[in-house]
């Protein structure tokens, strides 16, 4: 959670790296629309959790307004204090995450994805850190999500994977490797000869 000034600084350079935009200084006019709704969305949390003063409440309307506005122009309903740091968004479309659902560092979202409640109010997952989330998948209700998981497109999550660094797939989910994202990222940086 974003609550301070260096909180603030810390979760956009996260954010920035996960998007691969270390060599730009600042989002460019065009093609980084999702870049500047995730600084927006930063901004919008660190308003909102900050002590209020006249300035803050300000800019936390201000942020508020530009949250709304972005998140519509690119389909995405995400609210804040839901995601931690090195959040990487991969493309515009349909994004809906319920406000009382707790996302770990690093995740990998694509689009199309559903991440929800169930019947009851709280009923929301927790998805823990270094997740892969492929297009179209619904993840619901009161579950939890190990850290590095890759969740399969398409797929319907509805029950918990406390097991870490798998891949799961499916309608419903279940679990179809024995690898998740420490696999993918390695592959990553072979092809891109990061190591």
């Amino acid at each position: 959670m974003i609550l301070s000034k260096e909180d603030l600084k810390y979760y956009l350079q996260e954010d920035k790296r996960a998007l691969g935009k270390l060599k730009n200084k600042n989002p460019r006019l065009f093609r980084d629309d999702i870049w500047r709704f995730q600084i927006i969305l930063r901004k919008h949390e660190y308003y909102s959790n900050i002590n209020s003063t006249i300035k803050s409440k300000l800019f936390k309307k201000i942020y508020s307004v530009l949250h709304t506005r972005k998140g519509l122009k690119l389909g995405f309903s995400i609210p804040i204090n839901v995601f931690g740091p090195g959040l990487r968004i991969n493309h515009y479309g349909l994004l809906v995450v319920n406000k009382n659902a707790k996302i770990g560092s690093n995740c990998d979202i694509h689009q199309g994805v559903n991440i929800g409640q169930n019947i009851h109010e709280g009923e929301v997952p927790t998805i823990g850190d270094n997740v892969w989330i492929g297009p179209g998948a619904k993840i619901f209700g009161k579950i939890s999500i190990a850290k590095g998981i890759a969740v399969g497109a398409n797929s319907v999550v509805n029950k918990s994977f406390v097991e870490e660094n798998i891949t799961i797939a499916g309608s419903p989910a279940k679990k179809i490797k024995c690898s998740g994202t420490n696999e993918m990222e390695t592959a990553a940086n072979i092809k891109y000869n990061v190591m």
